[in-house]
C-alpha cells in the first residue's frame, strides 16, 4: 500500500514539475517573443550586410551579431531560436539587414534563406569570352575559369558542347554572392537550350535549317548584321534563299569573326581572301559554329524567315539595309548608299 502511494505521489510530483517547466518555458517564450519583436536592431539608415559561412551555428551567428553591435541580447535570441526549432536551420549566404528590422526579423530571414541577389546581363551580339571576362570582374562572382584556354573551359564546364560560342542565352541573371563563373555559364547554357528547343518545335515549314545548332549559327550572323530587329526576318529570308540556291552567304560578320584582333579599321577586299572556315565569301553553306551570342529575336527570325525573292542587301550606314532581288538592283543600291 505504501509502495502504491509513493508511486502515485512520484507521478503527481513529476507531472507538476513538467507543468511548471512548461509554464516557465511559455512565460519565457512570450517574454522573448515580445522583446525580440519590438527591439529594433542597431543598424545604419541604409542597413548593413552580414555573411553566414556554411556550418555556422546559431550561437556563432548571435555572437557575430553581438560583436558587430547589431543586437543587444544574443543569449535571448539564441534561446528563442532553440524554442522555435530554428537553431539548426540557418542558411549560409550574404544577407542585407535593413534599418527598422527586429531580432525576430533577421532570424526569420536567415532561416528562410532570403539572401542577397546580384544582377549580371549577358549582352546579345557579344562573344562568349568577352562576356566571361566581364563576368569575372563582378565583385560577387567567384572566379574559377580565369586564364584557361577555350578547350579547358569546356572541360571544366562539363557540358555537351564542342565550342563555346553562341550557346549562352543573353538575358539578365540574378545570383547569390559566391556563385562561380562556371555555374553562371552552366545556368545560361541550360536557359538557352530550353528556349531553343521550344522555338525549334515551332519553326516555320519553309525554314531550311536542319538542326537547332544551325539555327544558332544563322541567328548569330543575323544578330551581327543589323541593329534593327525589325529587319531580322528579312535578312534570314535572304540567307536561306542563298542556302537553297547554293549561293555563298558572303556575310561580313563571319569575316570579322575570322579576323578577330587582326582587323584594325574597316573591312577591305583583301580581308575577304582570308583562309578560314568562317570565310563565307570563299566557302558555301553556314560556318562551323555561331559567331556571337544570338538574341531570342534573332533565333526566332532564323526559324521564321520572311518570304520573298530578295537575295542581296547593303547597309545604309544608318543602321538599316536596302534589299534587292537581282545583282543589278543591288549594285544600284550600293551606288545609292555611296552617294
Amino acid at each position: 500500500m505504501d509502495h502504491w502511494f509513493s508511486k502515485k505521489l512520484l507521478i503527481r510530483c513529476t507531472r507538476n514539475v513538467l507543468v511548471a517547466c512548461l509554464l516557465v518555458a511559455s512565460v519565457f517564450f512570450i517574454y522573448a517573443w515580445k522583446r525580440l519583436s519590438y527591439d529594433k536592431l542597431s543598424v545604419p539608415e541604409f542597413g548593413c550586410e552580414i555573411c553566414i559561412q556554411p556550418g555556422t551555428s546559431l550561437g556563432q551567428f548571435t555572437n557575430q551579431l553581438y560583436a558587430k553591435k547589431i543586437i543587444n541580447h544574443p543569449r535571448l535570441l539564441r534561446w528563442y531560436g532553440v524554442l522555435t526549432n530554428s537553431a539548426n536551420n540557418l542558411k549560409a549566404g550574404e544577407y542585407k539587414i535593413e534599418a527598422g528590422m527586429t531580432s525576430r526579423d533577421i532570424l526569420r530571414k536567415v532561416v528562410a534563406g532570403d539572401v542577397n541577389h546580384y544582377a549580371f546581363t549577358v549582352v546579345e551580339g557579344m562573344q562568349t569570352l568577352q562576356i566571361l571576362a566581364e563576368l569575372q570582374q563582378h565583385p560577387k562572382i567567384k572566379v574559377t575559369l580565369n586564364g584557361l584556354k577555350p578547350e579547358e573551359i569546356i572541360t571544366k564546364l562539363d557540358l555537351p558542347i564542342a565550342h563555346l560560342e553562341g550557346l549562352f542565352l543573353p538575358d539578365t541573371y540574378f545570383f547569390e554572392a559566391g556563385t562561380t563563373d562556371a555555374d553562371f555559364l552552366r545556368r545560361a547554357y541550360y536557359s538557352m537550350d530550353e528556349k531553343l528547343q521550344v522555338l525549334w518545335q515551332d519553326r516555320d515549314p519553309e525554314c531550311v535549317l536542319d538542326t537547332p545548332y544551325e539555327a544558332l549559327i544563322l541567328a548569330s550572323i543575323i544578330e551581327k548584321e543589323s541593329g534593327l530587329k525589325s529587319e531580322y526576318p528579312e535578312i534570314s529570308g535572304v540567307y536561306q534563299r542563298r542556302l537553297i540556291s547554293g549561293m555563298r552567304l558572303q556575310a561580313d560578320p563571319t569575316i570579322i569573326y575570322a579576323l578577330q584582333d587582326q582587323l584594325h579599321g574597316p573591312l577591305l577586299k583583301i580581308h575577304l581572301r582570308i583562309d578560314s572556315p568562317y570565310n563565307t565569301y570563299k566557302l558555301a553553306g553556314l560556318p562551323p559554329t555561331p559567331i556571337a551570342l544570338p538574341s531570342l529575336a534573332a533565333i526566332q527570325a532564323a526559324l521564321h524567315p520572311a518570304p520573298g525573292e530578295n537575295l542581296y542587301f547593303v547597309a545604309t550606314g544608318t543602321g538599316g539595309h536596302l534589299f534587292s532581288k537581282t545583282l543589278a538592283e543591288h549594285n544600284k543600291a550600293v551606288q545609292q548608299v555611296r552617294r
